[in-house]
């Protein structure tokens, strides 16, 4: 079988490269660069992970082949994400970064050739009555199906995720046992594969600032100023400037540039219990049949280990999720993340348009 890897240089793909080899496979790898050498900001300082994934490639008689997507990640994941944000919402980055990125233009441009692509995401694949579908990872803690709950089921068909039944102690084990160079690396944090950016640089880069009031919501006291609605989202509780917390933000006013402020961890406005989606997308099919009285689910709304239980009902507009308990910072932009009630199978995912 002809397997591609996915490789960032990385402890979880270096590992993923081991046991795919220990499995008896001879996978070719591929680096994805996805930064651009004349920007200053969006440059991509990959010398140090490309060395990485030499060596891992050396180390197992691999070929390594880069393959630069800048341009592909420019136009689609960060024009979404600049125009997500100039509107007000909350975008993620990361999940359509997997959609079009990784497994959209990459397969176009190189996967095709390939009977499987391997990843180091935490994710697994369940294969259930003859179809496929994505499953959680064996690590809560670690499990990315949130990021990957855009992807659709021919994508998720073609995927292999070797260390989604591992825990991430045991991934590091393996890494020191095999003498990996990537053992002791630190995970990467940031946009999708731009780890060294820093998210408000990278959205001052291309909206810049315009000061606004800060408001308190009971009273319509201004407590301050803030730099762009653009750099805040509803739920933060840091980052704002102000004394006497904690101080959480309500809503935006993107009209008016005006950021609406709560003070206290029980505020009330902060918490919700339901929201509406649109454009709902299944992984693999639409597995309910009667949502009149509601389909018991469990979901995520941001890339925490929790699922949260709840009702799935459809609407006129999309879907709407009724939470058994209060969540916090329910935003337009988030996507819901939707799993079968036991949260083994991620169903799909849709972008929330109210709470």
């Amino acid at each position: 079988m002809r397997i591609a890897g996915l490789i960032s240089g990385g402890v979880d793909s270096s590992v993923v490269v081991h046991l795919l080899k220990e499995a008896g496979y001879d996978p070719t790898l591929f680096y994805i660069k996805i930064g651009m050498d004349d920007d200053d900001l969006l440059h991509c300082d990959s010398e140090e992970d490309i060395e990485m994934a030499t060596l891992v490639a050396h180390k197992y008689g691999c070929k390594l082949e880069i393959i630069d997507l800048h341009r592909e990640y420019w136009d689609t994941v960060v024009a979404y994400t600049i125009d997500k944000v100039r509107k007000g919402f909350t975008p993620n980055p990361d999940v359509m970064c997997n959609k079009l990125i990784k497994f959209g233009v990459f397969e176009e441009k190189a996967g095709r050739q390939f009977d499987k692509t391997a990843t180091g995401h935490y994710a697994t694949i369940i294969e259930k009555d003859g179809k496929t579908y994505l499953g959680t990872a064996k690590d809560a803690l670690k499990d990315q199906t949130d990021f990957l709950a855009q992807i659709n089921h021919l994508q998720v068909s073609k995927l292999m995720f070797p260390i989604g039944n591992l825990m991430k102690e045991e991934v590091r084990r393996i890494a020191t046992r095999a003498n990996l160079p990537s053992a002791k690396r630190h995970d990467s944090q940031g946009i999708c594969f731009l780890g060294k950016v820093n998210y408000n640089d990278f959205i001052r880069r291309y909206l810049g600032e315009k000061k606004g009031p800060i408001v308190e919501l009971e009273t319509g006291k201004i407590l301050g100023y803030h730099k762009g609605y653009w750099f805040h989202t509803v739920g933060q509780r840091k980052g704002l400037g102000l004394s006497g917390g904690p101080w959480f933000v309500i809503r935006k006013d993107v009209e008016a540039n005006i950021i609406w402020v709560s003070k206290g961890y029980e505020v009330e406005a902060v918490y919700g219990d339901e929201f509406t989606m649109q454009d709902f997308h299944f992984i693999t099919e639409n597995p309910w049949t009667d949502l009149c009285s509601g389909i018991d689910i469990t979901f995520k709304i941001r890339h925490t280990p929790e699922f949260t239980p709840g009702k799935i009902f459809k609407t006129d507009s999309g879907y709407q999720v009724l939470s058994s308990e209060k969540i916090h910072g329910i935003a337009p932009g988030q996507f819901g993340v939707i799993y079968d009630a036991d949260s083994k199978i991620c169903i799909g995912s849709g972008e929330i348009i109210s709470a």
